[in-house]
């Protein structure tokens, strides 16, 4: 019998470690819901922008993206970089998100205000776009693979 009670202590002992330890590890594995992702995916890209980090923007674009034009990522990575060597501040401020789900697939539309200046006080340019943007899930991750804008002020 104290064989028996002994076994069962040890038991209980490991599953009391056991368990907070499988739910730390399932925690950590979780990936938001698809909407709270794009919208992380949408604001990290505004972040490279607004670092002006042209390679940290191409890594949200998806290997089979097409841009205006038919601007390949590689293209739209390049184009990034002459814009940030062109302009000495960027700002982007995209409005609300709209984003419609289909399986491993979104498309994500916003309003953004773009401005771009070599002056600190006032920028040179400035321009509001209609933005949709297409999107893939892929390896776990969303990557943009379409972009098309429309500028809203003449």
């Amino acid at each position: 019998m104290a064989i028996a009670l002994r076994r069962t202590m040890t038991m209980t002992h490991w599953f009391r470690w056991l368990l907070p330890f499988a739910l730390l590890l399932s925690a950590g594995c979780s990936r938001p819901p698809p909407e709270v992702a794009l919208r992380e995916a949408v604001a990290a890209m505004e972040a490279s922008i607004a670092a002006r980090d042209a390679a940290a923007l191409a890594r949200h674009l998806d290997e089979d993206f097409i841009g205006p034009g038919g601007m390949d990522r590689d293209g739209a990575r390049r184009t990034a970089a002459l814009y940030f060597l062109q302009h000495a501040s960027i700002g982007v401020v995209a409005g609300p998100l709209s984003i419609e789900l289909q399986d491993a697939r979104a498309q994500v539309s916003f309003t953004a205000a773009v401005s771009g200046g070599s002056s600190r006080l006032l920028p040179d340019s400035g321009q509001v776009h209609d933005v949709r943007t297409g999107w893939r899930l892929r390896d776990g991750e969303w990557r943009m693979t379409a972009i098309e804008w429309t500028p809203l002020l003449r």
